[in-house]
């Protein structure tokens, strides 16, 4: 066995083990903006139109639940593909 593929059996498992935690870190990505997007317009728009606050605010959690269901999902799908 060559050094190269030694190194790979041995490293292969930690890698793959690696590899949901990755995954997980670049799905929160967007969601983490996305969040951010949905804080910071709301707040714009209830500054322009204090009169709309309670729609806007509706708005704004629940964007904020779409947000962070996308965030879930990037921590759970990794666990059920890598069976």
């Amino acid at each position: 066995m060559s050094a190269a593929s030694t190194f790979l059996a041995a490293g292969g498992a930690t890698v793959a083990g690696r590899m949901g935690a990755i995954a997980y870190g670049l799905a929160a990505i967007g969601p983490g903006v996305g969040i951010g997007l949905v804080f910071g317009h709301s707040i714009e728009a209830m500054a322009r139109q204090p009169e709309a606050m309670p729609i806007i605010r509706q708005n704004m959690f629940l964007g904020f639940a779409l947000c962070e269901v996308l965030a879930l999902l990037g921590l759970v799908v990794p666990f059920i593909f890598s069976s």
